[in-house]
């Protein structure tokens, strides 16, 4: 750990160093790929539409943020798109304390069964990006979350050309895969209106074992200027189906194989395992061959087939189905003197999370049109709907020196979740990529509604030409309320999450155009999740919920940043130290394998404390050539043990290093631009992560390396906007572990929470634009 610590802060000095020497240099800017947030009092850093471009198309816009400082970026795909396994985290923050935005539209907390909104990946197509907006410590005022604990990201969208035109894009590689792009823009129109529509298609088959992931998506956009105003709507569409890899611990990949994965396509395998476990006669007498988590203890024959030792080895299948529509209004422009923007917004989501479990097995005489008995396993689904409308206001004006603005957000959302099982043919097994109908039972169904109301003000004084400075709160309120439709356990009540006070403060000092100091500090809150899943209030029975309600906190967080930002020449670059205390944090314990879904007794666990360093340059050798570097430090630990309700503690974890939170974090990236010809090799390292929070268990330090290279064809005719590009994930074909906590995380031993990383794949890319 202490030689990639000296490793970037030896890197940084030898930007640094660069920079000094080419001051001198006759050079008016350095290529606009990374900003580095000019002017904020917050760390900030933006990726343009070039950066974007540079990603196998396709790529989680999530994966495209892990160059910059103190973003750890995880996922066991080489797009980061498949959403079990996408994990980013930031400054310790995970998540789902973060926040996110499309154009202003939030989108919740980015959460796998999202209760309040759906992931980037499926909210627009990669092509349909202009930018990435990241502020590591907090977002702006304005941002609509109400889980921005540790930052913001903030995605924008392109805008219909002024131009008419089409773009088209097939991109092809590893896994079977292959993606098909469609834009047309149609220009300016004679009421100086203009539009665009977009249509993606891709396919891919899983890196290991056997399944698909594939999405289809439609983009829209139209810009209207009317006097003074701009009023732009977008309507977006995703349809996605995707198998599952299966979760591993470290035992089952010393045991299994890194590229263990679901038995999928193996149904008579999958049969016998779930026979075995099923078998009560397995369980009895002094010498069973199955322990109560069912696995085989060596005491007579193995009854799993090959290398299987427990029931949680392989599944048969898994999937995820989501069908959303995200769609927003913006009117925009100045009314006696003052800006103004309004935004209505409607989301809509049907999603199925489908797992074949050996657990439950089919009824008789339960499936239609069976042509032999029902198996001894059923696939068993989690089921959401969302709907949920919002409203963004902003005003801002200008009072002399002084810049006030203030808005608000109000949003109603409807969440129904619900758990049911479905019967499934010894003869055959039914698909996993369409949606289940028909169960034979539901386990349980609940329905949810949450009102979100929060309000922001906030003045930015220059105080002359050197220093600015901004102070504001925001004001947020959450009323979460719940009622058991069928099933059990029933749990009804709500729960609300209010701050009537949240300040932000912070100042720039401009030394000169080109060098200023920055610094801030803000509160944020964290609202309760609703959902019958995942880290929830309403996770429990309904005992479970009396005894918490009043009495469970809502995360809160308290960041302090500052740093520098410079630029000459050919060099611009960011250096910043940053202090946080997240305190209530909470923590949700439960019994059994995480996919069997056991009750979750939820708690506040006292408070995290996060400190560090980060530091990013980009330097411009000459017209052709680029150096990027990035380097973060943190030290985050755990300040309390966690207690049961008699104050007793049960597990010693004070002082202990935070789950998922990598020391260090280093990139590394050299680019090159010349007549048509462009490659970019970017080199990521990451020292090692903790997943227990005793910190017994861990997964090693690993350094990976992406390529991209292609050629821009120059000219008229037919080559006019052909461009063609090569993506090379995972260069080196490194085997190491990428997501962890896929199913949380626990306080101490090895559990069934990895997935590891896809190998090395290529894939390429041929554009045109007409």
């Amino acid at each position: 750990m202490k030689s990639a610590l000296i490793t970037g802060v030896s890197a940084l000095a030898l930007l640094l160093a660069a920079t000094s020497a080419s001051a001198a240099d006759d050079v008016t800017g350095v290529e606009e790929l990374i900003v580095y947030g000019k002017g904020e009092s917050r760390q900030v850093q933006a990726l343009t539409v070039e950066e974007i471009q540079r990603a196998a198309p396709g790529s989680s816009p999530i994966k495209m943020v892990e160059k910059l400082p103190g973003v750890n970026f995880q996922a066991a795909d080489a797009f980061g798109a498949y959403e079990w396994s996408t994990r980013i985290s930031i400054r310790a923050f995970n998540q789902n304390q973060l926040g996110f935005t499309l154009d202003g539209v939030p989108l919740g907390d980015m959460s796998y069964g999202n209760h309040n909104g759906l992931h980037i990946s499926r909210a627009i197509a990669t092509e349909d990006l202009a930018g990435v907006e990241l502020a590591q410590g907090s977002g702006a005022l304005s941002v609509a979350s109400t889980s921005n604990l540790g930052g913001a990201l903030k995605f924008t969208s392109r805008t219909p050309s002024a131009d008419l035109g089409a773009d088209v894009g097939v991109t092809a590689g590893s896994s079977s895969m292959l993606r098909i792009f469609l834009r047309a823009d149609t220009g300016e129109l004679p009421g100086g209106g203009r539009g665009s529509i977009s249509y993606a298609d891709q396919k891919a088959d899983k890196w290991k074992g056997q399944g698909e992931q594939k999405q289809k998506q439609i983009d829209l956009k139209f810009v209207q200027p009317i006097g003074d105003f701009t009023i732009t709507a977008f309507y977006n569409y995703s349809e996605r189906r995707e198998n599952d890899y299966q979760d591993l611990s470290l035992d089952m990949i010393s045991r299994l194989g890194s590229d263990w994965d679901n038995n999928t396509g193996r149904w008579a395998e999958a049969v016998q395992i779930a026979r075995a476990y099923q078998n009560a006669s397995n369980y009895a007498g002094p010498n069973p061959i199955l322990d109560g988590n069912g696995c085989y203890t060596g005491s007579g024959a193995n009854p799993y087939p090959g290398k299987v030792k427990c029931v949680d080895d392989t599944y048969y299948d898994a999937a995820g189905l989501r069908d959303d529509t995200l769609w927003a209004l913006t009117a925009a422009g100045p009314v006696a003197g003052i800006d103004l923007t309004a935004t209505v917004y409607g989301h809509t989501n049907d999603g199925q999370g489908i797992w074949y479990t050996p657990y439950v097995a089919s009824p008789n005489n339960n499936v239609p049109g069976a042509t032999s008995q029902n198996a001894p396993i059923s696939t068993r689904t989690t089921e959401y709907t969302i709907d949920r409308m919002g409203l963004i206001l902003g005003a801002a004006f200008d009072l002399g020196d002084h810049r006030i603005s203030a808005g608000g957000w109000l949003e109603s959302n409807e969440f129904s979740q619900s758990r049911r099982f479905y019967g499934q043919d010894l003869a055959s097994p039914s698909s996993s990529l369409s949606f289940f109908s028909g169960p034979f039972r539901t386990q349980w169904s609940g329905d949810f509604e949450t009102d979100t109301r929060t309000f922001y003000l906030e003045d930015t004084w220059t105080v002359s030409d050197q220093l600015k400075v901004n102070f504001g709160f925001k004001s947020v309120s959450v009323e979460s309320s719940t009622v058991t439709v069928v099933g059990s356990p029933v749990i009804n009540g709500s729960i609300t999450s209010e701050e009537s006070f949240l300040p932000q403060a912070g100042f720039t000092w401009a030394f000169s155009d080109d060098s200023e100091l920055f610094a801030s500090y803000a509160k944020n809150m964290r609202a309760f999740a609703a959902a019958r899943t995942g880290l929830s209030p309403f996770a429990t029975t309904q005992p479970g919920f009396d005894a918490i309600q009043g009495k469970l906190q809502p995360e809160t967080s308290q960041t302090f940043e500052g740093g520098w930002r410079y630029r000459s020449g050919r060099f611009q670059g960011v250096a910043a130290l940053y202090y946080v205390k997240f305190d209530d944090r909470l923590i949700g314990t439960s019994a059994g394998a995480g996919i069997v879904g056991s009750p979750t007794i939820l708690s506040n666990a006292g408070s995290v404390t996060a400190q560090g360093f980060e530091a990013a340059g980009t330097f411009e050798l000459n017209d052709d050539w680029s150096l990027f570097g990035s380097y973060a430090y943190n030290d985050s630990t755990y300040d309390d043990d966690i207690r049961n309700a008699a104050g007793v503690v049960t597990q010693t974890i004070s002082g202990k290093t935070t789950v998922d939170s990598p020391q260090h974090l280093l990139n590394g990236e050299v680019s090159f631009d010349r007549d048509g010809w462009f490659a970019a090799l970017n080199v990521h390292y990451v020292s090692e992560r903790y997943f227990t929070y005793t910190n017994d268990k861990s997964v090693p330090s690993t350094t990976t390396a992406d390529l991209s290279f292609g050629y821009r064809f120059q000219g008229a005719g037919l080559t006019e906007g052909l461009e063609i590009q090569a993506n090379v994930t995972n260069l080196t074909d490194e085997d190491y572990v990428s997501t962890m906590g896929s199913n949380g995380f626990g306080y101490s031993g090895d559990s069934q929470t990895l997935l590891t990383a896809a190998p090395r794949q290529a894939f390429i890319t041929v554009r045109k634009r007409f």
